[in-house]
């Protein structure tokens, strides 16, 4: 983990991001020609990388991660979404839970396996 882990993100699963396009798209049926709308989407609730990489090893059933407390160039500290209009106009809520999507994440078969040493 670079840094001290304390960066923050709002990570979203997949299929919630998924969701919330097609809840933009079926929107845009009801809207008048030409009318477009920008919708940011997040789960709304903000983790650190550490947090990630903590739920990442205990889906896969892997070492705590190791904080490095080195610094990448271009990296930025933090970065959130406000998802807030896309749940005001839209009614539109994420469905998978931070541990769940990491741990299905950590998991995947598209991950190539997963090595503990």
């Amino acid at each position: 983990v670079f840094e001290d882990g304390g960066q923050r993100r709002d990570f979203v699963h997949v299929d919630d991001v998924a969701a919330a396009n097609e809840a933009a798209l079926s929107a845009v049926l009801d809207r008048p020609e030409g009318f477009v709308r920008a919708y940011n989407t997040g789960s709304g609730s903000v983790r650190t990388i550490g947090e990630m990489a903590a739920a990442l090893a205990a889906g896969c059933g892997g070492p705590q991660p190791v904080v490095t407390g080195e610094y990448r160039l271009g990296d930025v500290r933090h970065v959130t979404a406000d998802s807030q209009r896309l749940r005001r106009e839209l009614d539109w809520l994420p469905a998978v839970g931070f541990e769940a999507g990491m741990a299905e994440f950590a998991t995947a078969p598209l991950r190539g396996g997963v090595r503990l040493s």
